[in-house]
C-alpha cells in the first residue's frame, strides 16, 4: 500500500529500554528490545549526517509540466484555478506589518505530524495543488519549489502548474529545501514558519506549531549558515489567510472504545508499563502527541482523519495522574466511563500548553520525543523552564552567598530539562500481543473474501465489454468490502490505475478525472480496510487481456523478489535495510529497480502506515524487526508513462525454527497474513526456479483452503479457478 520511502537520518543515541507487557488475561509476555525510530519524515528537511553541498543551478530543467490534469478535491483543494493567484495573494502578505518575511515554508503535517491529516490541515495543497502525502513547499517573492519523493514525481509534474518547482527529492543533483533558501536568498534574510491558528472552540485556545522540535531547530541550524533568520508567526497562519472561508471546518467525529478482546491488554496495564519507562529515562511525565500512539495507549479510536482510527489529542502522563487533551463534544458517555475507570482525566484540546507551562514552572523533567513534538511545545517548556530557573536561582541569591539551583533527579545543577528521545509507545505498539495478531488474521480473512467477490465481479464485467472509470472499480471494491462484518472504512485512498496511471506510484483516481480500466493494458490495484479487529492493505497487479512479453519478465522479477523476502530467514537483531536487497535483487539483474521501500509497519487496527519498523534501501533506520511486528511485502517496478507493477502482502514477524542459533542469537521469520491469488497468467514460468513455483502453489493452496469456506457460488469458482497449481510445460 502506498510504499513509504523513508528517511536515511538517525539519532543512534536514541535508545529505549526492554519493556514487557503482561495482558490481565493472558499470561503471555511481550517483549520489546531497544530501537530508534526514523520513520516519520519530511522531504526536504531530513538530511544524512554527512552530505555534500549541491547547487541549485541543476534545477532550471526540472521545473513542473503545466497541468490540464490537476486534482478537483472538493471546492477547499480545487486546483483547477490558476495557481499563481495563491502564490501572489501569499506573497503580498511577506511585507506585512508584524511578518516581513522572505520566504514561507509550509509542510504536509499536521500539529502531530501525522502523515495523514484532516482536510482542514491541508495548507499544502490548497496552496500548491500538490495533494500527495509527503512533501514540502517553499514560497519566496519570486520562486516557488515542492520537494516530494519518488513516490509522486509523476504525480507533481500532473499537479503543479508552471509557477512552482518541482524538486525530486533523492535524485543526483537536487539540493534540500535548506540549500536551495541559501542559495536563492541573499545573505541575511528572514525565512517564516507558520503556526496554526485554528478554530473557534478549543482549537482557538493554542497555537500549535506544524514543525516537530527538531526539524526546525535543524532548518534554523542550516540556514544561518548564510545568516538567515528563522521567524515563528505566532499570530497568523499565512495560507489560512488566502484560504478564508472555503476552508473545511475542524473534524469532529465521535470516540470509540476499542474493546479489550481486540486490544489484549487494558489501559491500566498500558500506563503502568510506560511510568516503568518514565522512572527508567529519570523523567516524571511524558507528552504523547502521536495521535495512533495515544489511540493504542487508551484503548480507543477516533475517525478524525480519512482512512486512520484516530482522534485529535495530545496525553500527558504523569508518575500519578494522565490528561487527555481532547474536544469534549467527541466524548461519548461510553467513552467517557472507559477512560474513568482507566484513570484519565479530560481537558480542554487547545489547553494543552497552559499544561506544559505549567509543568515546567512545577519543575517537572518531560520525556520529548524530538521527531513528534512540535515547536510550540518545546519552546513553551523551555521559556517556563527558563522562568523557573531564574526564580530557583533569585531565591537561592536570598539565602546564600553561593547560589546553586539543583532540582534534577541526580542532583544536577539545572531547571527542569527535557529527556528528548524516541517515545516509548511507538515501540510497544508495533510489537503485536496474540489478541491484536489473531484480529489482524481474521481481519484479513473477511478481506480476502470481498476481494474475491470483487475480481469475480470485475473480470465478468471486462469480459462482457463494459466500461468501466477506475473510479467505478475503487467505489464496487468499497461495496464488497462494506458487506463484511466489522468494517468501518478504508485504510487509504485506493490506488485503482490502469495502464499508465499504475506507474504514478500513490494515484489516485478522480470523478471526470481517471481512466476507462483497459482489458488490453496491466491493472494495479492497491487498497485497504478498516474494521473493528484489525488493518489490511493488499496490492495486486492484472491483465484482461494478453500481457506482452516484457510485461511478464517484469512482473515475474517482482513476484521473484516478492517470494524471496517472504521466505527470508535472519537473525533476530536484523534491520530492515538488510532485507531490502532480497526483494530488488532479481529487477536488479536485468538493470531495474523502483522507487519506493520494500515494506512498511502496520497497525492492529490502527494506521496503515506505522513505524518503528521497515524493509527500505535507506539504511538509517536502525530498529532491528522483532518478533510480533507486521510489515508490507511490496516490491513494484514502474515504467513511466506506460504501466506499473506491485505485488503486495502483509507479513507476521515471527520466531523461525533453526536447527543451529550461531553465537546464541535467536532466528525469525515470516507469517502470512494476505491470501489472495496472485495472477498466473502473468508469470513467466521459464524464469521461475522450482522451489519459486512451489511457493506460488503452495500460497494458493494456502488461500483455498482459507478463503473458500467464506464465499459462494460464482466467487467460489472464481477461486477455485485461480488458485488451481501451477505447471512448468
Amino acid at each position: 500500500m502506498r510504499p513509504l520511502y523513508l528517511s536515511c537520518c538517525s539519532s543512534s543515541s536514541r535508545y529505549l529500554s526492554p519493556i514487557t507487557f503482561f495482558s490481565s488475561s493472558s499470561s503471555s509476555s511481550l517483549l520489546a528490545k531497544p530501537i530508534l525510530p526514523t520513520f516519520r519524515t519530511n522531504p526536504g528537511f531530513k538530511f544524512t549526517q554527512s552530505r555534500s553541498r549541491l547547487s541549485i543551478r541543476n534545477c532550471s530543467s526540472i521545473s513542473a509540466k503545466p497541468s490540464s490534469e490537476l486534482r478537483k478535491k472538493k471546492g477547499s483543494l480545487d486546483s483547477s484555478k490558476p495557481e499563481d493567484k495563491k502564490l501572489r495573494a501569499l506573497r503580498q502578505l511577506f511585507s506585512k506589518p508584524g511578518i516581513g518575511i522572505d520566504a514561507y515554508v509550509i509542510p504536509s503535517q499536521d500539529a502531530h505530524q501525522s502523515e495523514f491529516i484532516a482536510e482542514c490541515y491541508m495548507r499544502r495543497g490548497f496552496i500548491s495543488g500538490f495533494t500527495g502525502s509527503a512533501g514540502t513547499a517553499v514560497v519566496t517573492k519570486d520562486k516557488a519549489a515542492l520537494w516530494t519523493d519518488g513516490r509522486y514525481f509523476l504525480q507533481g509534474e500532473k499537479q503543479l502548474n508552471s509557477s512552482w518547482i518541482l524538486m525530486r527529492s533523492g535524485n543526483l543533483g537536487v539540493p534540500t529545501a535548506s540549500e536551495w533558501l541559501n542559495d536563492v536568498l541573499a545573505p541575511g534574510a528572514k525565512v517564516g514558519i507558520d503556526p496554526v491558528s485554528n478554530f473557534v472552540s478549543d482549537f482557538d485556545e493554542t497555537e500549535q506549531f506544524l514543525f516537530s522540535f527538531d526539524a526546525a531547530e535543524e532548518l534554523k541550524e542550516d540556514i544561518a549558515r548564510k545568516d538567515h533568520e528563522l521567524v515563528y508567526l505566532y499570530d497568523v497562519n499565512l495560507v489560512d489567510e488566502i484560504w478564508k472561508e472555503s476552508r473545511p471546518g475542524p473534524p469532529n467525529s465521535p470516540i470509540r472504545v476499542h474493546e479489550l478482546k481486540y486490544a489484549g491488554v487494558d489501559v491500566v496495564s498500558k500506563l503502568s508499563f510506560l511510568r516503568s519507562q518514565l522512572v527508567d529515562a529519570g523523567c516524571s511525565a511524558i507528552v504523547v502527541s502521536m495521535l495512533d500512539e495515544i489511540a493504542w495507549l487508551l484503548n480507543l479510536r477516533g475517525g478524525d482523519v480519512p482512512n486512520s482510527p484516530v482522534m485529535y489529542a495530545y496525553l500527558v502522563v504523569t508518575m500519578d495522574d494522565t490528561k487527555l487533551f481532547v474536544d469534549s463534544s467527541k466524548v461519548t458517555p461510553e467513552v467517557s466511563h472507559h477512560l474513568k475507570n482507566g484513570g484519565v482525566e479530560l481537558r480542554p484540546y487547545g489547553s494543552i500548553l497552559s499544561e506544559i507551562e505549567s509543568l515546567a514552572l512545577k519543575g517537572t523533567e518531560l520525556w520529548l520525543d524530538p521527531s513528534s513534538i512540535n515547536a510550540a511545545i518545546a519552546n513553551t517548556y523551555k521559556a517556563a523552564g527558563d522562568k523557573h530557573l531564574e526564580s530557583l536561582g533569585s531565591e537561592d541569591n536570598s539565602k546564600s552567598k553561593n547560589p546553586k539551583v539543583s532540582n534534577g533527579s541526580s542532583g544536577q545543577s539545572w531547571g527542569p530539562c527535557g529527556v528528548y528521545r524516541a517515545s516509548p509507545i511507538s515501540l510497544a505498539k508495533a510489537v503485536k500481543n496474540p489478541y491484536e495478531l489473531e484480529g489482524m488474521r481474521n481481519a484479513h480473512l473477511r478481506d480476502a473474501a470481498a476481494l474475491a467477490q470483487f475480481w469475480t465481479w470485475l473480470e465478468d464485467e471486462i469480459h462482457k465489454g463494459a466500461k468501466l472509470t477506475e473510479v467505478d472499480v475503487s467505489d464496487k471494491l468499497l461495496e464488497f468490502r462494506q458487506q463484511q462484518d466489522g468494517f468501518i472504512d478504508t485504510s487509504f485512498d485506493t490506488i485503482s490505475g490502469s495502464g499508465a496511471n499504475g506507474a504514478i506510484i500513490h494515484y489516485r483516481p478522480e470523478p471526470g478525472n481517471c481512466s476507462i480500466v483497459d482489458s488490453k493494458k496491466l491493472f494495479l490495484l492497491d487498497s485497504g480496510a478498516q474494521y473493528v479487529d484489525g488493518t489490511t492493505d493488499i496490492t495486486r497487479t492484472v491483465h484482461f487481456g494478453e500481457p506482452t512479453a516484457h510485461e511478464k519478465e517484469c512482473f515475474t522479477r517482482v513476484l521473484q523478489g516478492h517470494i524471496a523476502l517472504d521466505e527470508a530467514v535472519f537473525p533476530a537483531t536484523t534491520v530492515g535495510f538488510v532485507l531490502d536487497a532480497f526483494a530488488r535483487s532479481f529487477l536488479w539483474k536485468i538493470g531495474l529497480d523502483y522507487r519506493h521501500g520494500t515494506g512498511h509497519g502496520v497497525g492492529a487496527a490502527l494506521n496503515v502506515h506505522e513505524g518503528p519498523q521497515s524493509i527500505s534501501f535507506r539504511y538509517g533506520n536502525t530498529t532491528p524487526l522483532q518478533k510480533g511486528m507486521i510489515v508490507s511485502n511490496e516490491p513494484g517496478y514502474y515504467e513511466d508513462h506506460a504501466f506499473g507493477i506491485r505485488i503486495e502482502n502483509l507479513l507476521h514477524v515471527k520466531e523461525a525454527n533453526t536447527k543451529y542459533r550461531f553465537g546464541g542469537i535467536g532466528y525469525l521469520a515470516f507469517e502470512k497474513l494476505t491470501f489472495v491469488p496472485i495472477q498466473k497468467k502473468m508469470v513467466e514460468v521459464s524464469l521461475l526456479s522450482d522451489a519459486e513455483i512451489d511457493w506460488l502453489n503452495d500460497y494458493h493452496s494456502q488461500v483455498w483452503e482459507k478463503v473458500s469456506p467464506l464465499v459462494e457460488g460464482s466467487a467460489s469458482q472464481w477461486l477455485w479457478d485461480n488458485t488451481r497449481p501451477l505447471v512448468r510445460q
